[in-house]
């Protein structure tokens, strides 16, 4: 009885105690809601207010970090000239820009109209000989924020065969994902977005000609950057501010060497920050770094005007990149994927770079691989003979990892660009599979080098017996010769299938090439689709490699080719039940000509070449 009259008497006092901290913290909680109420909010101009004949004033930063003004007269609105969206036409004048024409970097300038922002400055006439501008309504920008933070997109649909992609197959990708960049025609002349200037910081551009055709689809043009820039990975809490106008960079790549896309923030709202006022590259949900910059002067060019600036520190992440511009929050930090390099031998010496490149699933590959090519073009010997030898791995969050291992030999730029694609192809494949969202964890590089061509060319192949028993081994010398001209014999053996007496099989020797070749033919594919992650990781970590001579034993045998694997010598029971359209979900394609064993042996040189030789088992 007492445990009944004393229970509600100590929930009284305990209620009664709590009510000053709950009245507390609901004052606390109203302040703030008070506070941000009465947060000096920026007066709009709506599209449907923007008559022709406005002035205005511009903020953008042309020098330092003082934001200047510049004028601006509005001539009128293209309405519904992309999807759903309208331009305000605008001419700009002031701060040289009659002289120096729209200036790459101050994409995403805020323009007002007595005092209200009415949008960003974002596009421009090709070869125009006055800066007319094309701004972005403000309406649209603040969007944004509203868009919702989905998974990231995956590219998995734009299927290349799994294997090494080469930067024109890449680009050819690029162009099929994201197509032309937005513009229309109007009066003859081009509406495009303004270009990007690209800032590079420990890295010689010399280095850079392979990759300009992707990087100007991506409407960006590289520029040498300074020597400050982003060191430390996080936040900078004490410079965490922005304005409209000041300038802001992306942070592709950070670390030892920098690489940043440079624009101009339209407008901040408490944390909210909205910028660029035209696409990076429109993939939606985004997590790219966010840095304050500083401009260190403009650069009048009579092809394309632009900022020369230097990221400072970083302040928050851009988490959407949408057909209005970036948006991005103050203090929120970003997840990069650390990138580790290690090179040693030949004209290196031994150096070690550690980066955090952007976590995306189409410029975190391109940009690895951009990076670890500009970076072995860096040498001091640009051109000659050059041996790489790779080995590393890429690991992945789910525990998973995948290893790189491979040898690279010949001229420099093939040498070093066999290897960067390597690079490119693995990250980026495992980046877009079609199974699961998967991201990159950590990737190790350890590359070796030499200025010595290490390449070996098959002349001729010698077997000591063409007759053979089951079980025998049969011995194959191989007679090469080397990049200098010099004889090379290498020795192996392999044994004997079982097969009936009588029974004729062939020896296809080869190299990585040929034998892809070889396995298109008998299979009558272009490319291999993995049916799971699984598959795709043992494929990836079974990429056939150079420094390998690789054997097939091939015998007139029934088989099938299945969700991208062979079933070989298998009995007719078996074969029809497979390939009946009845019972099979997916289509298997009947082989006559199977594979019965397959060898592969390691040696010290890039192998080229190529040998069948038919053989008999004796009666």
């Amino acid at each position: 009885m007492a445990t009944r009259t004393t229970e509600p008497l100590k929930r009284e006092e305990a209620r009664r105690s709590a009510g000053p901290f709950r009245r507390a913290a609901a004052c606390a909680a109203a302040v703030l809601a008070l506070a941000a109420a009465l947060r000096p909010q920026t007066p709009i101009l709506a599209l449907s207010e923007v008559k022709p004949g406005l002035q205005g004033k511009g903020r953008s930063v042309f020098e330092g970090s003082r934001i200047e003004e510049f004028d601006a007269e509005i001539l009128g609105v293209l309405p519904n000239v992309l999807p759903k969206k309208s331009i305000i036409l605008v001419r700009l004048k002031g701060r040289g820009l009659e002289d120096s024409g729209i200036i790459q970097g101050m994409s995403g300038s805020p323009v007002y109209v007595d005092g209200k922002l009415v949008g960003a400055v974002a596009y421009g006439f090709s070869f125009s000989k006055e800066p007319i501008a094309g701004l972005t309504p403000i309406e649209d920008m603040l969007s944004l924020s509203d868009q919702p933070e989905a998974p990231p997109v995956s590219f998995a649909s734009r299927r290349l065969p799994v294997g090494k992609i080469r930067l024109e197959d890449f680009g050819s990708l690029f162009a099929d994902v994201f197509g032309p960049r937005p513009s229309l025609e109007a009066d003859g002349r081009l509406l495009r977005p303004i270009g990007v200037p690209v800032l590079f910081r420990g890295l010689n551009l010399g280095g850079l000609e392979p990759y300009r055709p992707v990087l100007a689809r991506m409407g960006f043009s590289p520029v040498a950057g300074g020597r400050s820039a982003v060191q430390a990975t996080g936040l900078d809490a004490a410079s965490g501010s922005l304005r409209g106008g000041d300038p802001v960079a992306i942070q592709i790549v950070g670390g030892d060497v920098d690489v940043s896309a440079l624009g101009t923030v339209t407008h901040v709202d408490g944390n909210r920050v909205f910028a660029f006022g035209h696409p990076l590259y429109n993939l939606g949900p985004v997590d790219y770094p966010m840095a304050k910059a500083e401009v260190l002067t403009v650069i009048p060019s009579l092809d394309a005007s632009f900022k020369l600036a230097v990221p400072r520190s970083l302040v928050g992440t851009f988490v959407q990149d949408r057909s209005s511009g970036a948006y991005g929050e103050l203090g929120r930090k970003s997840h990069p994927i650390p990138v580790n390099i290690k090179l040693d031998g030949g004209s290196f010496g031994k150096r070690e770079y550690r980066l955090q490149v952007v976590n995306d699933r189409i410029l975190g590959p391109f940009f690895t691989s951009m990076v670890v090519g500009m970076i072995l073009r860096d040498a001091e010997r640009a051109l000659g003979d050059l041996t790489l030898e790779l080995s590393g791995n890429v690991f992945l969050e789910n525990g998973q990892s995948v290893r790189l291992e491979d040898l690279f030999s010949g001229n420099f730029d093939a040498a070093v660009g066999d290897l960067s694609n390597l690079v490119l192809a693995v990250t980026y494949f495992l980046s877009n599979n079609e199974f699961q969202n998967l991201e990159v964890h950590r990737l190790d590089l350890d590359i070796r080098a030499g200025e010595t061509a290490r390449q070996g060319r098959l002349e001729k192949v010698v077997l000591d017996a063409y007759e053979t028993a089951p079980g025998d081994a049969v011995g194959i010398k191989l007679f090469l010769r080397t990049f200098r001209g010099e004889a090379d014999v290498q020795e192996f053996q392999i044994p004997v299938p079982p097969l009936p007496a009588g029974t004729e099989f062939e020896l296809v020797i080869g190299d990585a090439t040929t034998m892809q070749q070889l396995e298109a033919t008998q299979y009558r594919v272009s490319d291999f689709v993995p049916r799971s992650l699984e598959h795709l990781i043992r494929l990836l970590n079974n990429l056939r490699k150079n420094n390998r001579v690789y054997v097939k034993i091939l015998a007139l045998r029934p088989g099938i080719f299945l969700k991208g694997e062979e079933m070989s010598n298998l009995p007719a029971t078996v074969k029809s039940l497979f390939t009946s359209p009845r019972v099979s979900s997916s289509q298997a394609l009947e082989i006559t000509r199977s594979t019965i064993a397959e060898y592969q042996l390691a040696v010290p040189f890039v192998f080229k070449g190529s040998a069948r030789v038919p053989l008999t088992v004796k009666k």
